[in-house]
């Protein structure tokens, strides 16, 4: 008999259940409940016949929920609850053996962690896929000149190899950062019970190693109450997401008719409704604004978290719908700037031109006049002088710098010196790329 008089308000009841958003973790609590099973009949907990009966019936809710023909009912809560309920339907009283010597809350926390592990190694390859593909494009586009920008001025000449290799140092720092998620969920949390621990003495060290755990949480009261993990894949993944998000605005920019450094393929492309001439960028803008949207769920996972008191209260259920829609938010963006970098098309002509821009030699005329024994303060000021007088007379900068500077001057403003002249390590003289190639391609 239930200790409540009255019914559950229809209100509460949508508010209480997780089932709408949870029921995608059915294949870890399949899994979970296996290894559970076996870990009890293996301890003398259950016998033999009712671990057989409750592994058989967990193979027919797996095929049923993998086909779609699974029977939910208006009082399932959760996921958890929908798979233990349809169990004993189906094999009786084994059924209900399956929960003994562990409760919801160690129950829940493992499956999340579980899923949790596999975005993460998910992402991982994800990264991997893209980081591929920009050291491709790289090597196919190895010496092409670009400007370099600084405050969205032409600062100085690159190699668009070298532009396309800071994308790739930024993806190796994600997948080292969704490495170290998947490390913190290598500790299994199944076994803590409500919050105490249980009253058998399980083997929780063998449903570890079934399920993929390196060890299990030394501490019961921590391990119901963590979500640190979640917290963890949240910030990599808003880190990521804001890299794609730069990645997206600069996408927007170059394949402007302003910029022109590049065309989009087709294939991630759009047309206007009304503009028969337009190509746009939509997926590079959807980058930069999928980004906030995941951070967005990290900040409000530290709401969450914030001053909760230890150990399970029913705010952990919010702890989803934050992950669920970052993993597949990121999964997403990955997969945009995946596809749009490999089939991009780039303007050499174009690029180079802006990269030929007298101009944006400035700091190596000025780097010129210290070899000769010049303070860089002093020479930053004659130079800028120089720049200054070009700009107002209507001249070019070799034009005024060549009579005041000498002909070393005119060597300096060739284009390819300004390149090739940035060979210090990690620069963009070509050199130093195919040192940067070698380095991707070791990592890969």
């Amino acid at each position: 008999m239930s200790r409540f008089a009255e019914p559950q308000d229809p209100a509460f009841r949508e508010m209480n259940t997780s089932l709408g958003f949870d029921q995608r973790m059915w294949p870890h609590d399949v899994a979970q409940s296996r290894a559970h099973a076996r870990m009890l009949a293996a301890r003398g907990i259950i016998g033999g016949d009712d671990r057989d009966a409750i592994l058989a019936g967990l193979d027919q809710v797996e095929g049923e929920l993998r086909d779609g023909t699974f029977p939910f009912e208006p009082d399932d809560e959760d996921i958890h609850m929908a798979v233990e309920r349809r169990l004993t339907t189906i094999v009786g009283r084994p059924g209900g053996k399956l929960h003994t010597a562990r409760s919801r809350n160690d129950q829940v926390v493992t499956d999340v962690t579980m899923f949790t592990r596999e975005a993460a190694r998910s992402a991982q390859e994800q990264l991997t896929t893209y980081m591929n593909v920009l050291v491709e494009i790289a090597e196919r586009h190895l010496d092409w000149a670009l400007p370099g920008y600084t405050h969205l001025q032409r600062a100085q000449p690159i190699y668009l190899s070298h532009h396309l290799l800071a994308w790739f140092w930024m993806a190796a720092r994600d997948r080292e950062r969704f490495a170290a998620v998947e490390r913190a969920c290598g500790v299994m949390p199944l076994g803590a019970g409500a919050l105490a621990g249980v009253n058998f003495d399980t083997d929780r060290r063998m449903v570890a190693a079934e399920l993929g755990f390196d060890s299990v949480s030394p501490n019961s009261v921590d391990a119901v109450a963590n979500r640190d993990f979640i917290l963890d894949y949240l910030s990599a993944a808003a880190t990521c997401a804001t890299h794609l998000s730069r990645l997206g605005a600069e996408i927007v920019l170059w394949s402007s008719s302003e910029f022109g450094f590049l065309v989009l393929p087709d294939a991630w492309s759009s047309g206007s409704s009304i503009m028969p001439q337009k190509k746009n960028p939509d997926a590079g803008e959807l980058l930069r604004a999928k980004a906030p949207r995941i951070v967005g769920h990290l900040q409000a996972l530290h709401g969450v978290m914030h001053a909760l008191p230890l150990t399970y209260n029913k705010d952990l259920q919010e702890d989803k719908e934050h992950l669920f829609d970052s993993v597949d938010t990121l999964r997403l963006c990955l997969a945009a700037a995946t596809g749009m970098i490999a089939g991009a098309r780039f303007d050499r002509e174009r690029m180079s031109a802006a990269a030929s821009d007298e101009l944006i030699a400035a700091t190596d005329l000025a780097d010129l006049l210290v070899k000769q024994g010049t303070p860089f303060r002093e020479s930053h000021g004659v130079i800028a002088g120089l720049v200054r007088e070009a700009v107002e007379s209507g001249r070019s900068l070799a034009d005024v710098a060549v009579p005041a500077l000498g002909e070393d001057a005119r060597a300096v403003l060739a284009q390819s010196s300004w390149l090739e002249s940035k060979a210090s390590e990690g620069g963009t003289a070509l050199a130093r790329v195919r040192e940067q190639l070698e380095q991707a391609r070791a990592l890969l």
